[in-house]
């Protein structure tokens, strides 16, 4: 009996311990998380609120930028107008530019050629042929020195006014040619000038007709051309300016060249005349 009794009792122990344990779990289980584990599932609740939100169906996609070359928005920019008269300068500036430059040379003023030749011939007493030799000479010292021995019978100082006179009529020739490089020059930001109040206007007649904020691509348009106009007239006007100064010292160094040339050809008839 006793036996049986003492063990009955070890197993209420144990039952009781069971239940114990249990209800402590249960326990445990309903308590609030630790600090550290609350605020990591408070990060894990929240990342779902951090995905972008799409956007709604019906909201209409904005259109991808328009890209154009450089060419064609300073086409679109000076209009067929602008380009027609910047066109039409270029053009005139390199003709008048190539055409000034084969004739302010030293062999179309004053050929090193000629006067040896022309000097080879007054040695050997080949008067008619060293006239005929300047005669047929284009160039400004041939010209000169063919109106110097035609006026020789004259006496020396009317041979050395006609010859002067030629040089300056040729002088007057060669610098009206080179003045159309100036006119360039000047007319060029001028044109360039007249672009850009003409953009501006376009841009103010946009401000004041639009009601409302207008468009910045609106606007754009007249700045691009008031920008670009004066952008291109520069352009032209500056190489313009430097070429009309640079043929202008050069075409002075000629002509003052050929002038002493021609007095030193001409000065052994400086006796011709006198008494």
């Amino acid at each position: 009996m006793f036996g049986f009794a003492e063990m009955h009792r070890r197993w209420q122990i144990a039952g009781w311990g069971v239940l114990g344990a249990l209800v402590i779990a249960g326990l445990v289980a309903t308590l609030p998380p630790a600090p550290a584990v609350a605020q990591e599932e408070e990060k894990a609740a929240e990342a779902p609120a951090a995905e972008p939100v799409a956007p709604p169906a019906n909201q209409p996609e904005q259109p991808a930028p328009r890209r154009q070359s450089m060419l064609g928005w300073i086409w679109r920019a000076l209009g067929i107008r602008y380009t027609t008269a910047f066109f039409t300068l270029s053009f005139v500036f390199v003709a008048v530019l190539v055409m000034n430059l084969l004739a302010i040379r030293q062999d179309a003023i004053c050929p090193q050629h000629l006067a040896e030749a022309f000097e080879a011939n007054l040695n050997e007493k080949k008067f008619q042929e060293a006239f005929d030799l300047a005669k047929a000479d284009e160039s400004m010292l041939g010209q000169m020195l063919a109106a110097g021995m035609e006026n020789l019978q004259n006496g020396y100082a009317k041979a050395i006014e006609a010859m002067g006179q030629v040089g300056e009529d040729e002088n007057l020739r060669l610098e009206q040619r080179l003045s159309y490089i100036s006119l360039i020059g000047t007319i060029s930001p001028m044109v360039g000038l007249l672009g850009t109040v003409d953009g501006m206007v376009q841009s103010f007649q946009v401000i004041a007709l639009a009601g409302t904020t207008p468009k910045a691509s609106e606007l754009a348009e007249g700045i691009s051309m008031a920008l670009i106009t004066t952008l291109i007239g520069l352009t032209l006007a500056i190489p313009a300016i430097i070429a009309f100064n640079l043929l202008k010292n050069r075409l002075t160094r000629l002509v003052l060249e050929v002038g002493l040339q021609a007095d030193e050809l001409m000065s052994r008839f400086e006796n011709v005349g006198k008494k």
